[in-house]
């Protein structure tokens, strides 16, 4: 399934006080996709109230537990596409969970990938930002960005700008770097009542999360030096 139809880069990955930053071929840091979002959010405030709430005990727990099951159920995904039959997931209750998750997406979601390009691929804009994405696949035969999401349970449309942010954020490096016209994004979304759904955005909403991208990358590179 996978083509290898884009000579994808390696970039070097470093961290710094505003998050993950990456060593583009011009030799500059530039911010990951996910720094620029998290620090031009107002989310953090909201996960500061939670912590506080329930203590940075349980807090650093759910985070770890949520952390791990992603983990497993992306390399899982990453394995099965790549066709490589290996057993990653842990002998506990976490595990198990990433288990039949992994399995969720594989029967409901990987079906509609015709065709995949690049698994965990860097892209990059020189001297803007870079980022990995899961998948750069094809779906209802048209190039797709693609990302697996594990969650607690399914979440509203509304609630997942940031990843369609993300997704276009990508398609946009990539439609530079390779001459492409990606204009779709695929969010594929599994939670632990093994419940499943796709997120799509083309066209007019994928030109519209595309401008508030800019806008949020402009700005960050107006309001912090590195």
């Amino acid at each position: 399934m996978i083509t290898n139809k884009y000579k994808y880069p390696e970039l070097k990955r470093v961290e710094n006080t505003l998050g993950r930053f990456y060593i583009d071929p011009q030799n500059n840091a530039v911010p990951s996709v996910t720094t620029v979002l998290d620090n031009m959010s107002d989310k953090k405030s909201s996960i500061n109230e939670w912590r506080n709430r329930v203590g940075d005990i349980e807090a650093d727990r759910v985070m770890k537990e949520a952390t791990d099951i992603g983990t497993m159920v992306h390399l899982s995904l990453e394995n099965h596409l790549n066709g490589i039959d290996e057993d990653i997931f842990t002998n506990n209750s976490l595990g198990n969970m990433a288990k039949k998750m992994s399995k969720k997406l594989i029967d409901d979601a990987l079906v509609n990938i015709s065709k995949v390009y690049g698994l965990e691929v860097h892209l990059v804009l020189n001297n803007l930002y870079a980022g990995t994405a899961d998948c750069i696949g094809v779906i209802d035969d048209k190039d797709t960005i693609i990302d697996f999401k594990t969650s607690k349970r399914i979440k509203k449309k509304e609630w997942i700008d940031d990843y369609f942010l993300q997704g276009c954020a990508y398609a946009n490096a990539h439609n530079i770097m390779f001459d492409t016209n990606i204009s779709q994004v695929a969010i594929l979304m599994v939670d632990r009542d093994l419940m499943y759904k796709k997120f799509l955005i083309k066209d007019n909403e994928f030109k519209y999360f595309t401008n508030i991208w800019k806008q949020k990358l402009l700005k960050f590179h107006n309001t912090f030096k590195w």
